[in-house]
């Protein structure tokens, strides 16, 4: 039986997030894209998503592509690093003290479909989106 993972602030003290944690920091990355000011570049993130496990988020008005593909030095049985002692520096620097533990963030956009960036593109730019949506030169 799987027993309930502890809120955070119930970790015993000396433990850290991680012990409870499925990995989910391990499982994904994201890389921070321009901010679409045109059809052509709203074709650039509809391409995207029109790629298997490959999601766009905006965040404190910063755009990213987010790929949900799994460290291949995640551990599989225990959720832990397999390389930790020379883990990568942007791993070094990622804390727990802020990490999406707790399951309840939330994007200012999120978009998983081609369907809702071009409807999204329609309301920000109205008319124009005639152009290039459809096709990338």
């Amino acid at each position: 039986m799987k027993t309930k993972r502890p809120k955070r602030e119930e970790i015993p003290a000396g433990e850290v997030p991680c012990n409870y944690c499925p990995g989910k920091c391990c499982r994904y990355f994201a890389l921070p894209i321009d901010t679409p000011e045109s059809q052509r570049e709203y074709g650039f993130i509809r391409w995207f998503l029109l790629h298997e496990k490959a999601t766009v988020f905006v965040d404190e008005k910063t755009w990213y592509l987010l790929v949900y593909s799994k460290c291949k030095y995640l551990d599989d049985t225990t959720n832990r690093c397999g390389i930790y002692e020379t883990r990568p520096k942007i791993c070094r620097d990622y804390s727990s003290n802020k990490c999406e533990y707790e399951d309840h963030y939330v994007y200012e956009q999120y978009f998983e479909l081609p369907e809702q960036i071009e409807e999204y593109a329609d309301a920000v730019l109205g008319s124009l989106r005639k152009q290039i949506l459809r096709s990338i030169p």
